[in-house]
C-alpha cells in the first residue's frame, strides 16, 4: 500500500471518531480523496495480481520456457507470499479494530 492508502484510513479512522463523539459525519469523501473501501479493494487486488503473476511465471519455468530463470521465478513467488501475509496482518488488526470497538460501552 502506498501512504496514500494510508492517510486515507486515518481520514476514515478520524471521520468514525468523529461520529463517536457526538459530530456530524460527512456524508461523502471529500474531492480528490478515495473511501477506506476503495483503499482496502485495491490493496487486495494488487495482492491477488501479484500472486497470478508469480503462479503464470512458475508454470512458465515448469513448462521449459526459455525467457523465464529460477532467480525470477523465486522472487516473485516470495514478493507474492510476503504481500499475501501483510494482507493477513492488515485483516487481523482491522478485525481486531472491530472487535475492540464493539466491545467499548457507550
Amino acid at each position: 500500500m502506498d501512504t496514500r492508502g494510508i492517510d486515507q484510513m486515518l481520514s476514515e479512522l478520524r471521520a468514525t471518531s468523529q461520529v463517536a463523539g457526538g459530530k456530524p459525519a460527512q456524508s461523502a469523501p471529500a474531492a480528490g480523496e478515495v473511501s477506506f473501501g476503495d483503499v482496502l479493494q485495491t490493496a487486495i487486488a494488487d495482492v491477488s495480481s501479484a500472486q497470478m503473476q508469480a503462479q503464470e511465471m512458475a508454470k512458465g519455468f515448469s513448462a521449459g520456457d526459455a525467457n523465464v530463470n529460477l532467480q525470477d521465478v523465486m522472487v516473485n513467488l516470495q514478493k507474492a507470499n510476503l504481500s499475501f501475509q501483510q494482507m493477513v496482518q492488515v485483516r487481523n488488526k482491522l478485525v481486531t479494530a472491530y472487535q475492540d470497538i464493539m466491545n467499548m460501552s457507550v
